[in-house]
């Protein structure tokens, strides 16, 4: 069998070698410029070679303690050996043969592996399984294919998604996204029938029963609610106590369906396998992505099986399901169960009290919020306004200083690194943060 013997010996702690960006970074940055399109959206010039855990190394060989881990998406940590391995062993089987026309074992033991786990009722015989799977390439078309799921299966139209929320880019993604303007504005008309409300707060969802669904928003009309657990891009928002059990009884009273955005939140980041299961509350349609396969392109809808009624033809896709990033899926998962959830409980905690003890310290950080290792604090100004700028030069001088982080909401700081981090890690990246704040006099 094909085995590419992979030796990377990258310190655990950032080690700079270059000023940054360095000569082989500036070059690579001008031609990318040239080449591709300006609405990515990149943070600090960054051009990486290379990864092992939580460390990344640059194409000048300057070292980086990865915060991001790709946005929340090498759950494993960089090259985790167990996934390159499943990678490889697969790809010298089969790249490629189409989910949506074939089938092929790696695609069908994932989604019993999702299936078993999903977190919906379970059928009272051994052999049913408590949902079904649609796999997709990303956590946009997840939620593309749960609107027209929700849509199909109830005979309604209407949606009800949150302020702050960010389900996708394209458009039925990005018809549900309710997070920055600019990811909407010149590229309307939308997918129509979505109506927004303010996220995570008991008076929001007032609002919707006294005041929406008795003049404008008929319920009888409502297909899903759709809800992250943990709202990402908008800030690293925990809901009120109480708001996600609302929602679902909202909708067990309506006939509504209750789809949960678990793209960011889910797959171990929080401590459990799906952030829903820290309320206890059983949704209808789950979607998620990003840590699913440990950066490999692979994203999934899991339904209750009495709602996956579609026929033939109806939602398909060439690429989701692909058989490499399966069998990377099914390291994964693996990996997750055996020791990576727990962790991220343990480093969870750490890090909540580490920046407890930052906002002690500086005025200007707000307590930390989250769970697991999805956690944020805002950067506030000398009034206690949220600060985007000082945000920014927080996460452009931690860059500078071989530390990689990233902003959310309007002025958050997101920890979300990979689930392998160990407690030296999360200290050397609380310290190099306290040095900043230091230096811009936020005692």
């Amino acid at each position: 069998m094909l085995s590419i013997p992979i030796k990377l010996n990258l310190p655990r702690i950032p080690r700079l070698v270059t000023s940054l960006p360095g000569p082989r970074a500036q070059a690579i940055v001008q031609r990318d410029r040239a080449v591709t399109s300006p609405s990515y959206t990149r943070d600090y010039p960054l051009v990486v070679s290379r990864g092992q855990g939580c460390m990344v190394e640059d194409v000048d060989g300057n070292v980086f303690l990865d915060m991001t881990a790709g946005i929340a998406v090498t759950a494993t940590g960089h090259a985790h050996p167990e996934v390159v391995k499943a990678i490889q062993e697969q790809s010298a089987r089969l790249l490629h043969m189409s989910g949506t026309d074939f089938y092929y074992e790696p695609m069908v033991e994932l989604a019993e592996q999702l299936a078993i786990r999903a977190p919906f009722p379970h059928p009272q015989s051994d052999t049913a399984f408590p949902a079904k799977i649609f796999f997709t390439n990303s956590g946009a078309e997840s939620n593309e294919g749960a609107i027209k799921l929700a849509r199909y299966y109830t005979k309604r139209s209407l949606i009800v998604a949150f302020l702050g929320a960010f389900h996708g880019r394209t458009y039925g993604a990005m018809s549900l996204t309710g997070s920055k303007a600019v990811q909407r504005a010149n590229f309307g008309p939308l997918v129509p029938g979505v109506t927004h409300i303010p996220y995570g707060t008991h008076a929001s969802l007032d609002y919707l029963e006294q005041q929406l669904f008795t003049t404008i928003l008929p319920p009888q009309e409502v297909a899903a609610i759709v809800v992250e657990a943990i709202q990402g891009e908008g800030g690293y928002i925990v809901p009120e106590d109480g708001f996600l059990q609302r929602i679902r009884e909202i909708c067990d009273r309506h006939g509504i369906l209750m789809v949960v955005d678990e793209v960011q939140a889910g797959m171990g980041r929080t401590g459990r396998l799906f952030a829903i299961e820290h309320w206890g509350v059983m949704p209808d349609i789950i979607t998620t992505a990003k840590g699913i396969a440990s950066g490999m392109p692979l994203g999934a809808i899991l339904a209750r099986p009495e709602l996956m009624t579609w026929p033939p033809g109806s939602h398909a896709t060439t690429f989701g399901g692909n058989p490499v990033a399966c069998a990377a899926g099914i390291a994964t998962l693996r990996l997750l169960e055996s020791g990576l959830m727990t962790n991220a409980t343990q480093m969870g905690e750490l890090l909540q009290a580490s920046l407890t003890q930052l906002h002690q310290r500086f005025r200007r950080v707000s307590l930390p919020r989250g769970k697991g290792l999805m956690v944020a604090v805002d950067l506030l100004d000398e009034q206690g306004n949220l600060d985007h700028k000082l945000r920014d030069h927080i996460i452009q001088e931690a860059f500078l200083r071989g530390l990689l982080l990233l902003g959310c909401g309007k002025a958050a700081i997101r920890f979300c690194p990979p689930l392998v981090i160990d407690s030296d890690q999360i200290q050397i990246a609380l310290e190099i943060i306290s040095e900043i704040l230091q230096q811009f006099s936020c005692i």
